[in-house]
C-alpha cells in the first residue's frame, strides 16, 4: 500500500505490520508513523488506507482468469506502475512506529500518560533512571519524550536528563516532541514551555486529560514546524 507523506509529499510503502495495525484501529483513532524522508510523524487511519493512487495495483481491476483444471493458480505479476511515473526511487518502506520515552515515577499518572501516548500511536518505553534514559536516547531515535519533574531528585532544574535534552544538537532535537509534566507547570502555556526549552508543559491536575492535550498540541506542532524541518533536512541541517 502506497501513501503520501502530508509534510514532504514523498511516497511511502507501508509494510504488512502497519497495515494490519491500522485495520485494527477503533473508529476515530489514528496510528502515528514517521516519514523516512523528512522524519516527521503523521497519522494513518482506515480511510487513508482506502485511498489508491491512479495507476497503482490497488486501483487496477483484478484479473478474473481461471487457472486450468487441476492446476494451482500462479502468483500475480509484479507491479509495474513505477515504470510509468518514475517514482520507484522515491518509494520507501515505513518499517517502524514512532517511539515515545516516558520518564515518570510509577503511579496512576504514569499509567495515564502511557495509555494516552499508546492510543496516539506511539510505541511507549519506560526508563527507571536518568542514566538508563540517556543510554536509550543514544541508540534510539524517539519521536516523543515525557519527563515528570519528580523523576529525578532535585527536580527539573538540576536533573541530568533535562540537561542532556537541552544540550542535544538541534539537528536531532528538533524532531523530538518534548513534554514536561509536574505541579509547577500550566498546561499548554507556550511561554513556560519556551522557558524550559520544551514543546509542551502539562500540570499534574490535567494529566487525566493528557490524551486530549496531545491531540491539540502535536498536530499544531507538525503543521507549524513540519515544512521548516523538511527544508532544513533538504539543506543538510
Amino acid at each position: 500500500m502506497i501513501v503520501n507523506c502530508p509534510h514532504c509529499g514523498k511516497q511511502l510503502k507501508l509494510n504488512d505490520k502497519i497495515r494490519e495495525s491500522v485495520q485494527r484501529l477503533e473508529p476515530g483513532r489514528q496510528l502515528k508513523v514517521k516519514c523516512v524522508h523528512c522524519a516527521v510523524p503523521f497519522g494513518l487511519d482506515a480511510k487513508s488506507m482506502q485511498v489508491a493512487r491512479p495507476g497503482t495495483d490497488a486501483a487496477r481491476p483484478a484479473r478474473q482468469e481461471s487457472p486450468p483444471a487441476g492446476r494451482v493458480r500462479p502468483p500475480a505479476p509484479p507491479a509495474t506502475d513505477w515504470l510509468r511515473d518514475g517514482s520507484f526511487e522515491e518509494k520507501e518502506v515505513v518499517e517502524d512506529i514512532p517511539r515515545a520515552l516516558v520518564l515518570m515515577p510509577e503511579s496512576s499518572n504514569r499509567a495515564m500518560v502511557v495509555k494516552a501516548a499508546t492510543e496516539f500511536g506511539y510505541l511507549v518505553e519506560p526508563a527507571q533512571t536518568a542514566e538508563e534514559a540517556i543510554d536509550k536516547m543514544r541508540f534510539v531515535n524517539y519521536a516523543a519524550v515525557f519527563l515528570h519533574s519528580g523523576f529525578e531528585p532535585g527536580g527539573i532544574n538540576t536533573g541530568k536528563f533535562h540537561r542532556f535534552m537541552r544540550m542535544m544538537d538541534m539537528s536531532r532535537r528538533r524532531y523530538i516532541f518534548y513534554v514536561l509534566l509536574g505541579e509547577q507547570f500550566e498546561t499548554l502555556y507556550d511561554l513556560q514551555a519556551l522557558a524550559y526549552s520544551v514543546n509542551l508543559v502539562v500540570n499534574d491536575a490535567e494529566i487525566p486529560y493528557v490524551g486530549t492535550v496531545l491531540k491539540k498540541a502535536i498536530p499544531e506542532f507538525e503543521t507549524l514546524f513540519g515544512p521548516l524541518m523538511e527544508e532544513l533536512r533538504v539543506i543538510g541541517k
